[in-house]
């Protein structure tokens, strides 16, 4: 295969990773809404305890330990079982064993620091989740190394659709049942253990008929380059991706505890939690508005880069900044108009609107982070904007601490706003000072103006007009008015982009739709 060929096979791939990872993001989103509709704000907050941990397990096994181990095996491509292979999963296993030992033990000591001693069974069901990470991720590192997307894309997929469909069947069978909220709570994170194991039996079925032909005695990798590359390659990689997980870890440590001391009873605090915590699917459905289209040129700009193309990746990440700021803001600002209208449609009420809408500002910011630290990862910057996702869960744990006492849940949606700002600005001026390039003073500020005004004027007027013409009582109502307004908001926004030439032909070319996207922008 020639060296272009290769090249070309390589990104393919991934891009099928992205897809598969953008599509894991929405079903991760989305199977939290009839959650909460099934077990309430009580058994929601309960799940989303424990989320955090069960959500970095999942990026430790897609992204963290596989992209470490396809550094290893992409330097050696033929593979030895007692060279490469046992010693790699004997300290992916000891790594996890100590995780698992972590989080079982300390299940008693975090329940009581999070102040819902309940918390302990949901915890130990979650540590056995880490038990599974050195299956997968070997198997989807030495694909990965390989140049194979395919069977990682596919168990991802199947991992996320099965977690799922297991996770709403469990919570259903429990809450019709009678049992506890807190065996709700671990029921859904049973969901995560079955998911990881069809996906050991997905990526075995592929490793039987593709693996054999790579593996060969040869010389072992040294042991210490094992290590440092699963430690220093798998770490960065994964922090890079757990931004909206470490500000929702905050969220479980500290909220609650502080939450009593803002005056509530514990049941009262765990509810409110509950309606806090609607927000967090919102957002990341709003994150992947925002960011998905720029992140799909990050392959491109590592291509860039190891081709010293330096103008073209300029001008790829000219063009993911562009992107993501654009939609992140339109996303933002959508979701801050029809959020009254939106709670009551997947939630079934009213409660804690104002504190969503503030909490929705992180789309914007969330999406700008995503999209700042990956450009960062496509230039061969890993290290700080790893750094500057630590620096942002201690923000957020810090600000908790402060204004929930003060504030309430709203004090808690200023915080997470406030870190994820931080992390934002982090990024921003590490990407400046790598390639010295001022991309935000370059972008069509004039037309993203005015497509914005465009966007709140059509919301507004459309929920005027609904609201006069018709009475919105059910939640399909609700559903038809939601609908009808965001299709107006994205129709309008889009119509005065396109008027004002914002994007270029090929960058049109990269959204959905591209070429009816085109046939309207020549004849703008």
């Amino acid at each position: 295969m020639g060296s272009n060929n290769v090249r070309q096979h390589f990104f393919k791939g991934a891009m099928l990773l992205t897809i598969a990872g953008m599509i894991g993001k929405v079903l991760s989103a989305g199977y939290r809404i009839p959650l909460q509709n099934i077990a309430g704000d009580v058994g929601f907050y309960i799940y989303q305890q424990v989320y955090p941990f069960l959500g970095m397990a999942w990026m430790i096994s897609i992204y963290g330990f596989p992209v470490a181990i396809s550094t290893l095996v992409a330097e050696r491509r033929m593979l030895s079982m007692r060279g490469f292979f046992v010693p790699v999963f004997l300290l992916l296993i000891s790594i996890s064993l100590v995780l698992c030992g972590l989080l079982y033990g300390g299940a008693p000591f975090i329940a009581t620091f999070m102040g819902d001693e309940g918390l302990v069974m949901p915890l130990r069901v979650s540590a056995l989740v880490f038990l599974f990470l050195p299956f997968t991720s070997i198997l989807r590192g030495t694909f990965q190394g390989l140049q194979d997307m395919g069977p990682t894309a596919y168990s991802q997929i199947t991992e996320q659709l099965v977690r799922v469909v297991v996770i709403v069947l469990a919570t259903v069978y429990l809450v019709g049942g009678g049992y506890s909220l807190y065996h709700v709570g671990a029921g859904a994170a049973f969901g995560s253990i079955v998911g990881a194991m069809v996906a050991i039996g997905v990526l075995g079925a592929f490793a039987v008929k593709r693996l054999p032909s790579s593996i060969n005695e040869q010389r072992p990798i040294p042991f210490r380059n094992i290590i440092r590359t699963v430690f220093m390659v798998g770490l960065f990689i994964c922090l890079n991706y757990m931004l909206l997980l470490f500000i929702q870890l905050g969220d479980a440590l500290t909220m609650v505890a502080q939450l009593k001391d803002y005056g509530y009873s514990l049941e009262k605090a765990k509810e409110w939690k509950g309606v806090f915590d609607r927000g967090y699917p919102l957002i990341q459905l709003g994150t992947v508005i925002g960011s998905s289209f720029a992140l799909s040129l990050v392959p491109s700009l590592t291509k860039q880069r190891l081709e010293n193309k330096r103008a073209e990746a300029y001008a790829d990440a000219h063009s993911a900044i562009k992107f993501s700021f654009i939609f992140s803001a339109a996303a933002a600002v959508g979701l801050v108009l029809v959020l009254p209208e939106v709670n009551v449609l997947f939630f079934n009420s009213r409660h804690g609107t104002e504190t969503l809408q503030v909490l929705a500002v992180l789309v914007l910011f969330g999406s700008l982070a995503l999209t700042y630290s990956s450009l960062l990862q496509g230039l061969g910057r890993m290290k700080t904007p790893a750094v500057m996702v630590l620096l942002g869960f201690v923000v957020k744990v810090f600000l908790n601490i402060w204004l929930i006492p003060m504030y309430g849940i709203t004090g808690g949606a200023i915080s997470s706003v406030t870190a994820i700002m931080v992390v934002w600005g982090g990024n921003a001026l590490l990407l400046y000072r790598t390639i010295r390039v001022p991309f935000i003073n370059s972008l069509p500020w004039k037309a993203i103006t005015m497509s914005l005004l465009a966007l709140i004027s059509t919301v507004l007027a459309g929920k005027w007009v609904m609201e006069t013409l018709f009475t919105i009582q059910t939640r399909l109502d609700y559903l038809w008015y939601t609908i009808s307004i965001v299709s107006a908001g994205i129709f309008v926004t889009m119509l005065v982009l396109l008027r004002m030439n914002v994007f270029t032909e090929d960058e049109l070319y990269a959204l959905p739709f591209g070429g009816k996207l085109i046939w309207l922008w020549k004849r703008r």
